[in-house]
């Protein structure tokens, strides 16, 4: 009775974070549940399952959606072919989200799923319950899951601010605690693991928390602690990011796209991956939330994307690439569409029968043509590409370590040193225009070359706040290296524009939108929890 007791008490947890997630739970039979059908003997599959929490994160209304759409770069309009969807998107961009969203429920609750599971996991290594593989230390995996746990919490203190901390089985309605604490523990957490972590760069360690992952996961949370606590780390986020160059275990991928293609798992840039598979690993289908149905010819896929898509590039963040810039058309799918034989491709909706041609001008963030807007070209989509892609999903890679180190640079007024750096970073994106590569450090300093202002039938109408953005160049060498990876509503927050700047329909918001509400029916369920000041 005592295993029944202590996993009722999870369940019960589970209710209490995420109530709208309890079909499965109506099924358990609790008096059947022991601890041996409730864990795993193999330790592998048993932190496996922490891992496979992440590959939630990557749908259009969950995370990583959450963070490019609300941003400048990307939007998701209204079409032909819908894509309303009751204004969930619309609200993303406009700013006008509420509790009620799905993201927040689908964040929330993939969020809380991944720390859930880590307690779980910490818990039956550290009581014998699963043994540590063979090789292995119990002390090594126990700090490997305390730290993937750490990056759950991240993304929470990250998208909600101030949340649940909880870190053992409960029978309480858990309560919020500061977004400072939230903090204070991810670190502390991070930094007593680093120790007992793999310092390994091998298959067996891919797309998990060796050392080299967990400090760039420290130097993400130092370099954004200014937005968290109100006191920068910029020197602490440098350490980080040196101890990762110096090891010497990874550099820059020679051929950018490779990063991103089927099969990128050997990649020397990936730090760390969420991997996918397109049959027993699911859950990355940009392409099809981005690309126009007629695409699916494009590569004789076996799935059709949905509608005419609706993921697609803001013009004012794509007019802001150099043309050379090998990044622009490596990250953007634009003109004529044909098919795998050649075949010109046609509209389907407003543009029946004529030729499928994307363009990057857009009337406005809330309704477009079926051709307007440039489309995901990041990701490959393979021949023969299914709904769901087999390429790994790079979270951390090393040109992100060698910006973030950049970035702190030029904050602390180390410039020229900087400049090094994004030169580096530039250098292959650059390399058919190589009098284009090099960067100064007063360069970096300079005001974005982003064109801020609200847009009317596809002008600017009204520059709204045209104050220079500190930092501009950095700015945007980030959003040009990072588009389609989930940095820009992170980066836009550091450097004081997300809230701010107008950019296609989106006016200034309030500061409190830096931050996300807790969902509704969490809320309903726990009168312990105060939802975030402003909602």
């Amino acid at each position: 009775m005592k295993a029944i007791k202590k996993y009722l008490v999870i369940s019960l947890l589970f209710l209490m974070l995420f109530p709208a997630c309890n079909n499965d739970l109506d099924e358990l039979v609790y008096s059947d549940v022991t601890e041996q059908s409730y864990t795993y003997t193999d330790a592998y599959k048993a932190i496996g399952i922490v891992y496979a929490n992440m590959r939630s994160l990557f749908s259009h209304t969950n995370y990583h959606m959450a963070q490019e759409a609300t941003a400048d770069g990307i939007v998701m309009p209204a079409n032909a072919s819908g894509w309303d969807d009751g204004g969930i998107y619309r609200r993303m961009h406009l700013h006008t989200w509420n509790s009620e969203n799905p993201q927040m429920s689908n964040m929330w609750n993939s969020f809380y799923q991944g720390v859930l599971n880590s307690n779980r996991v910490i818990e039956q290594l550290e009581n014998g319950t699963v043994p540590p593989a063979p090789g292995i230390s119990k002390e090594s995996l126990v700090s490997e899951m305390k730290v993937a746990r750490a990056f759950f919490y991240w993304l929470i203190l990250d998208n909600f601010g101030d949340a649940p901390l909880i870190t053992l089985p409960t029978i309480e309605l858990p309560e919020k605690v500061s977004r400072s604490e939230l903090y204070k523990f991810v670190v502390s957490e991070i930094t007593e693991a680093l120790t007992n972590l793999s310092e390994d760069k091998n298959q067996l360690m891919y797309g998990r928390f060796n050392k080299w992952a967990a400090k760039a996961l420290l130097a993400n949370v130092y370099l954004n602690a200014q937005v968290y606590i109100g006191e920068p780390k910029w020197e602490d986020c440098i350490t980080q990011c040196n101890d990762i160059i110096k090891a010497g275990k990874y550099s820059l991928d020679a051929d950018f796209k490779s990063i991103f293609k089927t099969q990128n798992e050997g990649s020397p840039e990936i730090i760390f991956a969420v991997p996918f598979d397109e049959n027993v690993a699911t859950g990355l289908n940009i392409h099809m939330y981005s690309w126009h149905g007629s695409l699916k010819d494009k590569v004789n896929m076996q799935a059709t994307p949905w509608g005419s898509g609706s993921a697609m590039g803001i013009t004012q963040f794509i007019d802001t690439y150099d043309p050379a810039d090998i990044r622009l058309t490596a990250s953007w799918l634009h003109g004529p569409q044909f098919s795998a034989d050649g075949t010109a491709l046609k509209g389907t909706y407003d543009l029946a029968g004529k030729p499928l041609v994307f363009t990057k001008e857009l009337p406005d963030g809330l309704y477009t043509g079926e051709a307007e807007g440039y489309r995901m070209n990041k990701f490959e989509v393979k021949l023969g590409a299914k709904g769901d892609l087999s390429n790994d999903f790079p979270f951390f890679r090393y040109a992100q370590v060698l910006l973030m180190n950049a970035e702190s640079l030029v904050r602390l007024g180390r410039n020229d040193e900087a400049a090094l750096l994004v030169t580096e970073v530039r250098r292959r994106a650059f390399k058919n225009d190589p009098e284009k590569v090099a960067v100064t450090g007063a360069d970096l300093i300079q005001n974005s070359t982003y064109k801020y202002g609200y847009v009317e039938n596809y002008k600017i109408v009204d520059k709204g706040d045209a104050s220079s953005v500190q930092f501009g160049r950095m700015y945007d060498e980030l959003g040009w290296e990072f588009a389609w990876e989930g940095f820009r509503r992170r980066d836009m927050i550091r450097f004081g524009t997300y809230t701010s700047k107008s950019w296609l329909s989106h006016k200034p918001a309030e500061d409190y939108r830096t931050t996300f509400p807790i969902p509704q029916q969490t809320i309903n369920s726990n009168p312990n929890l105060i939802q975030t000041n402003g909602y």
